[in-house]
Parts: C-alpha cells; sequence; structure tokens
C-alpha cells in the first residue's frame, strides 16, 4: 500500500493547514497546560524526577499534537462540509491525510521546543540520546496521527467524537509510564507497558540519556514495537485515507 504514493496537492494542502493554526494560537497555548502543570508540581515535590517529566512532556506533547488531527479532521468533515469537495479536487488521499498530519506537527511543535529547551539546560542531551529522542517522538506522531484520523471518520456528529480524544489522550499519555519512570511499573506489568506506543518512546529515551537503564531485551521490545506500530498504523492511515476517497 505505501508503494506507488499519489503527493498531488499536499504542499498546498500542508501549508494551508500551517495558516490555519497559526490562527488558532489560544489552542496551541493551552495544549502545554497539562505537562506544564505537571512538570511544575515535579519541580517543587520531586526535583530529580524533573529530566524524566520533561521527556514525558514532550512524548505526551507529540501524542496530542496527533490527536488534534481527530478533531481538525472531523471538524472539515462534518461542519465545514469540505470533505468531499477535496477528495473531488486534485488533492491525493495521502496528500489529504499527510497534509493534516504534518500542518499540526509543525504549527504544535512551538511550545514542544520551548520543553526541549529546559531538558538541555537542566539534563543536556548527547547526539545518541538527541536522535533516538527526534525518532521515538516521530514514530509517537505517526502512531497518534494515524489513530486520530482514523477515529475521525467512525462518527457523524463532533459531541461524539470529543470524549474519545480526551479517552485516547490520557489512556496512552497519563497511564503508562511516561512521566514516571519504568521502576515505578510492578515488573508483571512490564511486558505490557514496553509495547504501548508512548511509554515504548519514553523509556527508550530515558535510558538513552542515561536516566534509567533498562535490560537489552526490554529495549529490544520496546524498538521494535514502536518501530512496527509507527511503519503499520502510518500505512494503514494511508489505506484508510484512499478508502475514505473512494467512498466518497
Amino acid at each position: 500500500m505505501a508503494l506507488g504514493l499519489r503527493w498531488s496537492g499536499s504542499g498546498a494542502f500542508f501549508a494551508t493547514e500551517i495558516r490555519v493554526q497559526f490562527h488558532e494560537w489560544l489552542a496551541i497555548v493551552t495544549g502545554t497546560l497539562t505537562p506544564g502543570a505537571l512538570i511544575v508540581f515535579v519541580a517543587i515535590l520531586a526535583a530529580d524526577l524533573l529530566p524524566v517529566t520533561l521527556i514525558g512532556a514532550l512524548v505526551y506533547s507529540m501524542f496530542l499534537i496527533g490527536q488534534r488531527v481527530l478533531n481538525e479532521a472531523a471538524y472539515i468533515r462534518i461542519d465545514h462540509k469540505l470533505n468531499e469537495l477535496y477528495h473531488a479536487s486534485p488533492l491525493s488521499p495521502e496528500g489529504y491525510f499527510v497534509g493534516i498530519a504534518g500542518g499540526m506537527l509543525v504549527a504544535y511543535l512551538p511550545p514542544s521546543l520551548v520543553v526541549l529547551g529546559i531538558l538541555e539546560l537542566i539534563h543536556p542531551l548527547g547526539l545518541v540520546a538527541g536522535l533516538t529522542l527526534a525518532v521515538c517522538l516521530l514514530a509517537v506522531w505517526a502512531v497518534s496521527s494515524t489513530i486520530g484520523y482514523v477515529v475521525s471518520t467512525l462518527f457523524k456528529d463532533m459531541k461524539t467524537i470529543w470524549p474519545y480524544s480526551a479517552l485516547l489522550t490520557n489512556l496512552f499519555g497519563i497511564l503508562p509510564p511516561v512521566f514516571y519512570p519504568l521502576s515505578k511499573v510492578p515488573i508483571e506489568w512490564r511486558s505490557l507497558v514496553l509495547i504501548v506506543p508512548t511509554s515504548a518512546a519514553a523509556i527508550l529515551v530515558n535510558a538513552a540519556a542515561g536516566l534509567e537503564p533498562v535490560t537489552r531485551q526490554e529495549g529490544t521490545v520496546a524498538a521494535v514495537a514502536l518501530a512496527a506500530e509507527a511503519v503499520i498504523l502510518f500505512v494503514f492511515g494511508i489505506y484508510w485515507a484512499r478508502r475514505m476517497a473512494r467512498e466518497r
């Protein structure tokens, strides 16, 4: 399905999404409230865990960026009734999907760069840790964007969709060890959290940054699971975009 990709119109749609999102600067700012509040609490109550929390905030923010796709795609389709127009235009289905996801990534990235700057001041990342962070964040973005886009197509009412965005964000971003170390998780649960994309990303970055060691087996499981989920889901997102275009 990834072969023979067509990107007609994707550049223009990508640029349009960025411009639209930059007009919603308040939404961009408020998206940092949850990780920001957690960072403040940790800085006061357990300052030694602050670097782990900052990495968790980056992972959480990247997953939240992907979930913005859910609201944006649903808003375009349900409220603006533009979905059929886009599918009838020269814009390719994969360009539509990647354009939304990429536009959200660029527009909502600045607050994450601020968090990254704070992390560099408190716990500078080496080359390996920095590359690991970049790759893991892109993988989380691919997973979350695909989930958001697919879920956005399953409902016909915005009021029905909103609770799912909050549920997915809390389920993937708050419950697993994203803002806290893997060592806090009971041993019998660790096999499960290693295959959750957000916790796998946080675990890998924490290990690469020297914040929390993991065994070779744990690192391998987390890396393979995250890579497989990102590739498979992103390819499925392209397939789903094409399917939705055919149905229109």
